[in-house]
């Protein structure tokens, strides 16, 4: 690796090694230590070829004018990521676009004149050499004089001459798939989506039908939309993955939430009666049987806003930071049925629940289970639904035993739903920062994550109490 201070040489690039210091020395968010010992280098810097043949190529592909005592080159620009034998020279992102190879007219040529290659005669006649070509060339009786020279010694090399077809290297590199080169078990799949490696190529095939577009392959543009939900990367940091650029990769994230959205949607229904009856668990069947739903309130930091209106409705006192509040339902089976729009942190329980219309789906008879900051129990009384929350004291009063008991046991059973929020914030768009520019669809963003959360299986395992 080229030594400190060391700058890619490729116009507009500017990786170099103290910014790749500076990422390898920070905290990796994934496995909470330095990057250094845990995650490998996105780049390195490649320092040019000592042979005078190989250095003569990696100046011709780089143009430039004014090239430095050393010159480096970082991976970004390279086929295989590095120099190699069959890709030695920089052929990708180099800052202008290829002129193609324009093709020039057959050229008449007479009989009976052998002139040697490196000799003077093919030096002044100006024409175009062939690296395939005899030794001895025939005269030239008319000849344009936009003609090329090329030195005879990289003819030896056919890997130091520019291909034709280097716009087709270049969309060919970048159409390279990464998920097939990350996503090869389901570790690696829970891991950058949230989801089993085959539920992940099950939903890419379904998927495919929306397909935008955009030249990236339908496979790799749902990873990295899944990449941005389940790791919360940067959208620089994307780009370099997927070799493409910012504004491309913001584009593709902002369309695939959407269609996300408009698929997943229907992975989060409301579960008939008889349907939650028969898949209700043990724990519940025994203590609370009639139970419909388990509710509880989650909160995701938000940027805080530049508007100060903004700014004191999504306040919240028990984070004392800004956040967006959304409520979430699941089945006793561990289902979730109903995930909210997003609200202000400022938002009570009781708003909430009121406004989200989750009180569309609740029926005479029905028994809801939440915590004890939920005063709902009149607005469910009007509808004839029963609410269990665990039992509290006022004025320094203590609990019966029988209340302890019965708050210990609603304590076991509730616990499923906030297993289902860690499950939600396991997509770290919502566990981390969640930035002003994403609060238009942050409502979109929920849905899906909770869609994904139902795609990974049974919250509650068979046997588990």
């Amino acid at each position: 690796m080229a030594p400190c201070g060391s700058t890619c040489a490729v116009v507009g690039c500017t990786n170099n090694t103290r910014k790749l210091k500076d990422f390898m020395n920070g905290t990796c968010f994934q496995h909470k230590r330095t990057r250094l010992t845990c995650c490998p280098a996105p780049y390195a810097l490649h320092s040019m070829p000592k042979d005078e043949t190989k250095t003569r190529a990696w100046l011709a592909a780089l143009k430039l004018k004014n090239p430095p005592k050393r010159v480096y080159v970082c991976s970004y620009h390279f086929i295989d990521r590095k120099p190699t034998e069959l890709n030695p020279n920089p052929e990708l992102f180099l800052g202008y676009e290829r002129q193609p190879v324009k093709k020039r007219r057959k050229l008449n040529r007479c009989n009976n004149l052998e002139v040697q290659a490196n000799s003077q005669t093919s030096a002044s006649t100006n024409c175009n050499g062939d690296a395939s070509s005899d030794t001895t060339i025939k005269s030239v009786t008319k000849c344009s004089v936009q003609t090329q020279w090329e030195d005879p010694a990289l003819l030896h090399h056919g890997y130091a001459k520019l291909p034709t077809n280097s716009k087709e290297v270049r969309h060919q590199a970048t159409q390279c798939s990464v998920a097939h080169n990350i996503l090869l078990n389901d570790s690696d799949s829970l891991l950058y989506t949230g989801i089993p490696l085959e539920t992940f190529n099950t939903l890419v095939s379904v998927l495919e039908q929306f397909a935008g577009s955009f030249k990236m392959s339908t496979r790799d543009q749902v990873l990295l939309t899944l990449m941005k939900l389940r790791l919360n990367l940067m959208i620089g940091d994307l780009s370099r993955r997927f070799f493409i650029s910012e504004s491309l990769s913001s584009k593709i994230i902002s369309y695939w939430i959407d269609k996300l959205e408009e698929v997943l949607r229907n992975l989060i229904p409301w579960l008939p009666r008889e349907t939650i009856r028969a898949t209700m668990p043990l724990a519940f069947k025994t203590k609370y049987p009639k139970t419909t739903c388990i509710l509880d309130c989650s909160e995701s930091l938000l940027q805080k806003p530049k508007n100060l209106d903004s700014r004191g409705e999504s306040y919240s006192h028990y984070y004392s930071h800004n956040t967006v509040k959304y409520l979430v339902s699941i089945a006793p089976c561990g289902l979730i049925m109903f995930i909210s729009a997003a609200y202000g942190g400022r938002c009570s329980d009781k708003f909430i629940t009121m406004d989200s219309g989750i009180l569309e789906y609740l029926q005479p008879g029905d028994e809801v289970m939440a915590d004890r900051g939920f005063t709902i129990r009149d607005i469910l009384f009007e509808r004839k639904v029963h609410l269990v929350i665990p039992s509290f004291t006022k004025k320094g009063a203590q609990l019966t035993e029988e209340q302890v008991t019965s708050t210990r046991r609603i304590a076991n059973v509730r616990i499923h739903v906030e297993r289902a929020i860690r499950r939600i914030k396991v997509f770290k768009i919502l566990s981390q920062v969640v930035p002003i520019s994403l609060v238009p669809k942050v409502d979109k963003i929920l849905r899906i994550c909770s869609a994904l959360v139902n795609l990974r299986g049974d919250l509650i395992r068979d046997g588990e109490q």
